[in-house]
């Protein structure tokens, strides 16, 4: 009832401080409130429902004298005040309308708009409602980060210090809400934040782990908790190599403005000289540039055969000093309209240079096109694109670090693919169009296509057919430069039957333009022109079938099949196979016109192609789901042979699309919980043997306790020899928790075809969702690393705020 007859009062006193905070705000523009011709505009409530100005309490007891309102709470609840989007509670405070500060005390907790929260037993605000005196000080920040002092008091506009204080960015809290060690804290006789220098600076700084001090600095600092990126150090990084030695990377990065910054991250090592990496990033109004670079001046080191008893001396120095650098770039810009562009540009001095000095992410997706593992683009690129239409325009080059032939005494004297085996290409261009309506009541799609490719190096098969690689030698015989233009028609329509059948019939037409030069001396020409055309007409049909099999759970059946009919197909050997050489068939190419990639080689005459796919669901969005197909053609292909690299005179199919029957297509999912999802998917040929396979299991159980297991195998190729790629290999990683946040975590690639373990890790691991800290032996034993198998003790540390380190 006492609560029932001040709840008037209160509305009233509300009512009382909005107008007396408008008269307060008409007197400040110097006018007389009548003298208005015209009504204001009604001001706007902010996101707490306030106007500007305006203020909000609720209390036991209030009382106003002129500008200042006193609030007074109880021992059981505390007395709420709401203004300037600043939310005050405490036993009792006193806020002045006027100059717009407030004093609390009490159990005073204070929160702004931002969701930082500051806690105190006394507390004075300033003119901003921000914390100018506090005793028993406490504030956690919107990141999680905790900052305590005995005192706090702020020292001018942009500097708070704190006296006697401790900040942790760790949960000082368990999960039940009682109070905990925090597991990494810094505990100081002053800490100053400085709000113009985004930074708190400690002095008399002692780190403390699970309570217990390890660490003593009589000066420290880092960035402010509140904000993104502050120019200061970062946490460096420690490894190890047998060819390098000890090795420390220490990054520093240094902010130029919000849209720029610079990494400078120096890595020092005991055997070899410095070594100096560079990132520079700017944001531009409508784009992005990122460079990174490295360099030093020293000798080649790994594992040589010095004096050629067929044995590889341990990590040596060889060769002349000389300049070896990296460099990593791209770009991208997308101004407002239909045109965008972008470019990379990727170069390294040596093969192995991220191998030795173990530079990290050296290979990335950027770009329009990207070049694969080991394989570095530099391009330029312009894309236009419309609802209905696409065109692109990009030239670019590649540079190898792969392996062509690998040495059997030591992976420092590899021989690798060179630069000049890989083709320029200048241009490459892709288009499309679609009408805005249905053409004969379905959709037509023009496209068009264009290419240069120009190599300085001969390559033999597969870019080459069998019929025209030249018998003996072919030393200095010039690459093949070819170009290609291609225009293509496509039209399909999707109808569906009373029955629930759905048909798509389709039409395909295409025209290939070609002109290549620098054939072998033995064709006889030196340059020829090649056209070829190709028309397709066909049908999918699929015809999904769902059945309910109890409660929450179904079973859809989905058989499909593909007839397609075209003319004789026109391999002309005189094409080069530039990129059609990767064919994946899967569940979703094996239904496609051309199941090649790209435009060099294609696929004619009679085919068909059947498949289904069984899908079951039950509780809630768990599933499982299983697809078999296979094609059919009505005669073997044997364009589509490349042969042996190991016995040139023999030929195989890579593809599994040269004989009548294709490979089996299986593939499948499953996700039995929310905990366990795997997949799979192999293709295997007519004698049953598998071709291709590829699976992975992912499971996790408790609360972060998690494994991965993944496989992967190629017996593409039928004959063994020291160039055959085919490959097996299985890599399993997992972390288990034996004890609260103790646990061990274990990581390995095992080479199945060698018969090795190329890479294995095994540590111990501690991690509490503040810092995460792994110890543990690792070793690294992969063909391609030039100082041979490396193995030691790494260690990485994640901290929250801080950042984190690798090995």
């Amino acid at each position: 009832m006492q609560r029932e007859r001040r709840a008037p009062e209160m509305a009233g006193l509300r009512l009382r401080l909005m107008a007396g905070a408008a008269a307060l705000a008409l007197c400040a523009l110097g006018l007389p409130a009548m003298a208005q011709e015209a009504p204001p505009a009604p001001p706007q409530p902010g996101p707490d429902g306030l106007i500007d100005g305006a203020a909000y309490i609720d209390a036991d007891a209030v009382t106003r004298e002129g500008d200042v309102v006193s609030a007074l709470g109880t021992l059981d609840r505390r007395a709420l005040g709401r203004f300037s989007g600043t939310t005050l509670r405490a036993r009792q405070f006193n806020y002045d309308l006027g100059l717009g500060v407030a004093s609390a005390d009490g159990n005073v907790e204070l929160t702004d708009d931002e969701g930082n929260t500051v806690y105190a037993s006394y507390l004075e605000t300033d003119s901003d409602l921000r914390a100018g005196i506090a005793v028993d000080f406490a504030t956690r920040f919107s990141t999680g980060a905790s900052l305590m002092a005995a005192t706090a008091v702020r020292r001018s506009e942009n500097v708070n210090q704190l006296n006697y204080a401790i900040f942790t960015p760790c949960p000082i809290c368990d999960a039940d809400g009682n109070p905990q060690e925090p597991s990494i804290s810094i505990q100081a006789e002053t800490v100053v934040q400085d709000e113009e220098l985004r930074a708190v600076l400690y002095r008399n700084a002692v780190f403390r782990v699970g309570g217990v001090p390890v660490f003593y600095l009589p000066y420290f600092a880092h960035p402010d908790p509140t904000i993104d990126r502050a120019s200061g150090f970062l946490v460096p990084t420690p490894s190890y190599d047998e060819g390098r030695g000890l090795s420390l990377e220490v990054p520093y990065l240094h902010v130029v403005s919000p849209s720029e910054d610079w990494l400078i991250s120096p890595q020092l090592n005991t055997r070899v000289a410095p070594f100096l990496n560079l990132q520079w990033r700017r944001r531009f109004a409508d784009g992005t540039v990122v460079v990174r670079g490295g360099g030093t001046y020293e000798r080649s080191f790994g594992d040589f055969d010095l004096d050629g008893d067929g044995d590889a001396e341990s990590n040596v120095n060889f060769g002349d000093r000389t300049a070896r650098s990296y460099l990593l770039a791209q770009g991208r810009f997308d101004p407002a309209g239909p045109w965008r562009w972008g470019f990379t540009a990727e170069r390294t001095s040596d093969k192995t240079l991220f191998d030795r000095y173990d530079i990290s992410d050296p290979y990335q997706d950027n770009g329009l096109y990207y070049g694969d593992q080991r394989r570095l683009i530099s391009q330029i690129y312009l894309e236009h694109q419309t609802p209905r239409s696409y065109v692109s325009v990009a030239a670019f080059t590649l540079q190898s670090l792969r392996v062509a032939q690998f040495d059997p005494v030591t992976p420092a004297l590899n021989v690798f693919e060179t630069d000049g085996s890989l083709p320029v290409v200048a241009p490459l261009i892709e288009a499309r169009w679609e009408p805005e309506g249905p053409v004969f009541g379905g959709r037509l799609r023009l496209k068009g296509s264009a290419v240069s490719l120009y190599r300085e190096d001969y390559v033999g098969g597969p870019v080459l057919r069998p019929e025209i690689i030249p018998a003996g030698s072919t030393l200095g015989l010039p690459g093949i430069d070819s170009r290609r233009v291609t225009g293509q028609l496509e039209w399909r329509r999707t109808l569906i039957s009373p029955i629930g059948v759905r048909w798509e019939p389709f039409v395909d037409l295409r025209t290939d333009l070609y002109s290549v030069s620098d054939l072998p001396p033995m064709m006889g020409v030196e340059e020829e022109a090649i056209s070829r055309t190709r028309a397709t007409a066909g049908v999918d049909i699929s015809y999904p079938l769902i059945r309910q099999m109890g409660p929450g759970a179904d079973l859809i059946l989905e058989p499909m099949a593909q007839l397609s009919i075209s003319n004789s197909v026109d391999l002309d050997p005189r094409v080069p196979i530039e990129d059609s050489q990767a064919v994946e068939l899967d569940e979703s190419s094996l239904f496609r016109i051309d199941r090649f990639p790209g435009y060099d080689l294609y696929e004619g005459g009679i085919r068909f192609t059947a498949g289904a796919k069984a899908t079951l669901r039950w509780d809630n969005g768990r599933q499982a789901s299983l697809f078999v197909g296979r094609s059919f053609r009505d005669a073997q292909e044997d364009a589509y042979l490349v042969p042996l690299p190991d016995d040139p005179a023999n030929l195989y199919d890579p593809s599994g699309l040269g004989a009548e029957t294709s490979d089996w297509v299986v593939q499948g999912s499953f996700s039995p919980s929310d905990r366990i999802r795997g997949w799979g998917h192999t293709t295997i040929d007519s004698a049953g043997e598998i071709r291709r396979a590829e699976a992975a299991l992912d499971g996790r159980w408790g609360r972060r306790n998690l494994a991965s297991v993944s496989y992967i195998i190629d017996r593409s190729n039928p004959l063994e020899g020291p160039n055959n790629r085919n490959y097996e290999f299985v890599q399993l990683t997992g972390q288990q928790f034996v004890y609260g946040n103790w646990g061990v975590a274990v990581t390995g690639i095992a080479d199945l075809e060698r018969d090795i373990i190329t890479r294995s890790e095994v540590g111990m691991l501690f991690d509490d969702d503040c810092f995460r800290f792994e110890l543990g032996w690792r070793r690294d034993n992969t063909r391609v690393r030039p100082t041979g198998p490396s193995e030691g003790v790494y260690v990485r540390l994640n901290l929250a705020t801080f950042g984190g380190t690798g090995y």
